[in-house]
């Protein structure tokens, strides 16, 4: 039997606890970074601890990829008087194959909830600078992505569109392969909280 997700994750959460403390180190640490100016800069202590928790890590997600075990976690998205359980990746474990089939499946039922939502609500592209957009905008960027994810503070809720490799897809350097359209609906104007 595997452990289960939850598992892995208080795994990784008991290693980074430790490794904080003190208590793992990597003698080699110095070693694995190719600029001795860094090296000598962040200290032989920090980057000991930064390498144990990447190689525990590595070691988590082999098993992962090893058992089969999902990296996503659910999560109950509340905006107004509705609610949504959603799947995500966690931001410490890799998506297996299985994950992706996942995320995918419940596209609809997200985007469904995501238009039940924002009757009456201003419509942001999310950026450094949000711009105002459409509905007829947000669908045409809704129909060319792969799953969307849900977040909510209490006026604003915040769309995905996601494609690609879900564990790069955040991240702006993933483009075009990868990535994610964030949409804000809000009363007025985007607060600027980043969710």
């Amino acid at each position: 039997m595997s452990y289960t997700t939850e598992q892995l994750l208080e795994f990784l959460d008991q290693e980074l606890r430790a490794t904080w403390k003190g208590e793992r180190v990597v003698l080699s640490s110095a070693d694995r970074l190719n600029n001795p100016v860094i090296s000598k800069a962040i200290g032989a202590d920090k980057l000991s601890k930064v390498f144990a928790i990447q190689d525990f890590r590595a070691q988590i997600h082999a098993y992962q990829h090893q058992h089969g075990v999902s990296g996503l976690v659910w999560h109950t998205c509340r905006f107004g008087d509705r609610s949504i359980r959603c799947p995500e990746l966690h931001p410490q474990l890799i998506a297996i194959p299985a994950d992706k089939a996942a995320l995918v499946a419940a596209r609809q039922a997200v985007m469904a909830f995501w238009r039940q939502s924002i009757e009456g609500l201003c419509l942001w592209v999310a950026g450094s600078q949000p711009q105002p957009t459409t509905l007829a905008a947000v669908e045409t960027l809704a129909a060319t992505s792969e799953w969307a994810e849900l977040a909510a503070t209490r006026t604003e809720l915040y769309l995905s569109l996601c494609w690609g490799d879900p564990k790069d897809c955040h991240c702006d350097w993933a483009r075009p392969e990868s990535g994610c359209d964030r949409i804000i609906a809000t009363a007025g104007e985007p607060s600027g909280i980043k969710v």
